[in-house]
């Protein structure tokens, strides 16, 4: 199977499991997915946030998921125990179908490693 065949399963099976879990069966998409990872990662589960908050949350997400592809590395947690993320190396200039893949694998990879899917 190519490598794209396994993101696009991969990426299925993850999209259907969060989605039973979370949604009641209906799709969540890209965002909803990376705010997850996000609450995931603050590890504050029964605190309701607002709008800003939920953008912070996407931030934390998105520097932990492409934290492996070298671009943000983990620096501390502020006394309210949020991840904060120093910048290794600028995004190179992505298209939005290539930023979209990118962000695929990488979702896909963290859950991968959590053994959420397998």
């Amino acid at each position: 199977m190519s490598r794209d065949e396994q993101l696009k399963q991969n990426w299925d099976t993850l999209v259907k499991k969060l989605s039973q879990q979370f949604a009641d069966g209906d799709p969540l998409d890209l965002d909803a997915i990376i705010y997850l990872v996000g609450i995931q990662e603050l590890g504050q589960f029964d605190r309701k946030f607002k709008k800003d908050h939920k953008l912070d949350l996407m931030h934390i997400a998105i520097c932990r998921l492409l934290e492996p592809y070298g671009y943000y590395e983990f620096e501390f947690f502020d006394e309210e125990g949020w991840p904060h993320y120093t910048i290794k190396e600028e995004l190179p200039p992505l298209k939005a179908g290539e930023q979209s893949v990118l962000m695929k694998e990488a979702i896909v990879g963290y859950f991968l490693e959590l053994e959420y899917i397998g």
